[in-house]
């Protein structure tokens, strides 16, 4: 007699808790690129564990079952498997090429599956702060007159007002910024165009310094439901770099830098600005928009930041609604109300699970 075969597990959608909502988490983990072989700084937008920890643990405490994913290669196999979730809470940065943020959301719009956060277009262009500042210019957003450099033949051309400001055109976390960005010569330009065109494999952008108080508004909700959380001034300490907030600095913000909640007058146009940035650009459900004030006290913008960093006591988002009164916990769960509040208005939401 022929034994009845074992059942073989046969890959499909995630298994689900009756009434609870299943939310995959993307991230691209440090730890990960480092065994790599990958370098510290090449590695610095990426979460470390402790992070990906912490917003695991205040799902669940929230009522979702989780299942953690990973980078964009563990969801392509897990997807081609079969694999499916309600949602995903996305905050994978990516390694290559400018489009490295958006590509996660654009698998995930490709399976039907709703992410928090912006969508891969918004993703696409706002990574590309030359690309980000042009739209807010036109729409009328005080930002810093700038010039892309995408060749250093380019600096020949370049007649804005000194000082200047350098630094890669599509990097986060400070990487290519250091006391070095700020240049008040003329002859110092094209040989640090020539270093970052070098070593970063993208272009630059070169902005008109602005030598006022820098801010870093947090921003929860979209379009119309958007607000400013806080707005955070950002001064550094004796021993930071001066008169950058650098790589270095940020990397080492605990002992080189300073925050404070700011509310005067100058403080509050820093907000409007943001959240009126944050709705022309589409961002969604959270994040942060950073500026810098020109002599005369008027805020402008300097870039967005829509996949803010998430770490509890090391991020500016996190810091900043701490300091506000809003717990992390609350702050997670305001992304996620976002989020599904948008998937829920997306009749393609639930098309991958239908299948």
């Amino acid at each position: 007699m022929r034994k009845p075969k074992s059942p073989v597990r046969k890959p499909g959608r995630i298994a689900r808790g009756k009434g609870k909502t299943v939310v995959g988490i993307t991230y691209d983990l440090r730890e990960d690129y480092l065994k790599e072989g990958y370098t510290e700084e090449e590695t610095a937008e990426f979460d470390q564990l402790a992070t990906i920890d912490a917003i695991d643990q205040t799902l669940r405490g929230l009522g979702f079952l989780t299942d953690r994913i990973g980078h964009i290669r563990t969801l392509t196999r897990r997807l081609a498997r079969g694999d499916r979730w309600d949602i995903v809470f996305n905050i994978a940065e990516g390694m290559h090429g400018l489009g490295r943020e958006a590509q996660i959301p654009a698998l995930l719009d490709a399976y039907g599956i709703s992410y928090t956060f912006s969508d891969a277009l918004v993703l696409g262009f706002t990574l590309h702060k030359g690309l980000t500042k042009h739209i807010l210019r036109d729409l009328g957003i005080p930002t810093a007159e700038f010039v892309v450099v995408t060749h250093e033949s380019d600096c020949e051309n370049i007649r804005l007002p000194l000082p200047l400001f350098v630094k890669p055109v599509a990097e986060g976390t400070g990487k290519g910024i250091t006391v070095t960005s700020k240049v008040r010569f003329r002859r110092q330009l094209r040989p640090l165009c020539r270093k970052l065109l070098k070593r970063y494999n993208q272009p630059v952008i070169v902005e008109r310094f602005l030598p006022g108080r820098e801010f870093t508004v947090g921003i929860i909700g979209t379009g119309k439901d958007a607000r400013a959380v806080a707005v955070l001034e950002i001064r550094l300490r004796a021993k930071a770099e001066r008169g950058v907030y650098s790589y270095i600095n940020k990397e080492y913000c605990e002992e080189l830098v300073d925050y404070f909640l700011a509310h005067d007058d100058e403080s509050m146009q820093a907000g409007k600005v943001a959240l009126a940035a944050w709705r022309a650009l589409g961002c969604q459900d959270a994040g942060r928009v950073d500026l810098r004030s020109d002599g005369g006290g008027k805020p402008h913008f300097l870039e967005v930041n829509p996949l803010a960093g998430l770490h509890p006591t090391h991020s500016d988002l996190p810091i900043l609604c701490s300091l506000a009164g809003m717990s992390y916990r609350r702050l997670i769960r305001s992304i996620m109300g976002s989020a599904l509040k948008r998937a829920a208005a997306n009749p393609a939401r639930s098309l991958a699970l239908k299948k």
